[in-house]
């Protein structure tokens, strides 16, 4: 679903800014993010990919980049998103300073299944969690695949009581998923599928087998805000709009996505700008009284330049831009 016609390298060069903003506490194993953010005809977008990522997964990213700083996005039908607060995979001492940066957030999304720690160190962060949101907050806990199947089951029964809202990609594989919602059922736990949406060369297969009760949706990963609109239309499953820890930017093209669903059942994952310690603009996408803006993000002149990547990785995210481009260009040969 590349944009037509592709906009040139150059075109997209002349505005490109590399960036690497440190955050508060460390996530997914790095302290700091980088991100190349650059100026269409639309307004700025952002391309992100993890750097462990191979340029073909990548280049989906590039796609989705182009089409929001290009393409006029799909009409808004809400003007503000509920969103949750993100608890990395910390001590339990170190919970409530966490949430603390999440303004107003009635709904936490816990880090689980670290690798390096153990289930124990999962159900003290929950139920420290737990204390700190008293009974009426939400607690989804996220796995990113980390669990076997047994290990899941058993972690499920382990964490269950704390009234989790649902347990997010709590193995890798789609058959796995699909055993352990079996099994669980009757707990009343539903299955939410990340990685099995956004990895997978069909999205909807997840749900297709019987493995995912709902699906997490990412604009950059998923291609773009209308490809993101259209495998949540083919799931026929509530969306939860997440991120993958963006600057304002890139959280401001989620925002756009969850703006235009038609139904918005979860609050969303969109306020992960609190997790940084930096960021490209002065008026952030940060929560406040839980909800984030629906806006488009114009970076601060001075931010740009005093985040700059390190020359070196200016050159790396350039290249890799590069090669991502021309993968989408052969893509539309």
């Amino acid at each position: 679903m590349s944009i037509t016609p592709l906009p040139t390298l150059d075109d997209i060069l002349a505005t490109a800014r590399v960036v690497s903003l440190p955050l508060t506490t460390r996530f997914r194993g790095v302290q700091t993010r980088e991100a190349v953010l650059f100026e269409g005809p639309e307004g700025w977008a952002e391309f992100s990919p993890f750097v462990e990522y191979v340029d073909a997964e990548a280049a989906t990213w590039l796609d989705a980049a182009l089409d929001f700083a290009w393409r006029p996005q799909p009409p808004a039908v809400r003007g503000s998103i509920p969103v949750n607060a993100t608890v990395p995979a910390v001590a339990s001492a170190e919970v409530r300073g966490i949430l603390a940066r999440f303004d107003g957030c009635r709904t936490a999304k816990v880090k689980v299944a670290e690798r390096g720690q153990v289930l124990a160190d999962d159900v003290s962060r929950v139920r420290a969690v737990r204390e700190a949101m008293g009974p009426e907050g939400r607690i989804r806990v996220d796995a990113n695949g980390g669990w076997n199947l047994d290990e899941a089951e058993h972690a499920v029964h382990a964490l269950a009581e704390f009234d989790l809202e649902y347990i997010e990609q709590p193995c890798a594989l789609v058959d796995e998923l699909a055993e352990l919602r079996r099994r669980i059922r009757y707990l009343g736990i539903p299955i939410a599928a990340d990685e099995s949406v956004r990895k997978a060369e069909d999205p909807i297969a997840v749900v297709a087998a019987g493995a995912a009760d709902l699906v997490v949706v990412k604009v950059q990963p998923l291609g773009g805000v209308r490809r993101a609109l259209s495998i949540v239309a083919d799931a026929g499953v509530p969306a939860v709009v997440s991120s993958a820890l963006d600057t304002s930017i890139g959280l401001g093209m989620g925002a756009s996505l969850a703006a235009s669903l038609p139904q918005l059942t979860f609050d969303c994952g969109l306020g992960t700008a609190s997790l940084l310690a930096a960021d490209v603009t002065s008026n952030p996408l940060t929560a406040r009284g839980g909800e984030i803006a629906v806006r488009r993000i114009t970076p601060d002149a001075a931010l740009l330049d005093e985040h700059a990547a390190p020359e070196g990785r200016q050159r790396w995210w350039s290249d890799r831009l590069a090669r991502c481009h021309e993968m989408l260009h052969r893509r539309l040969s």
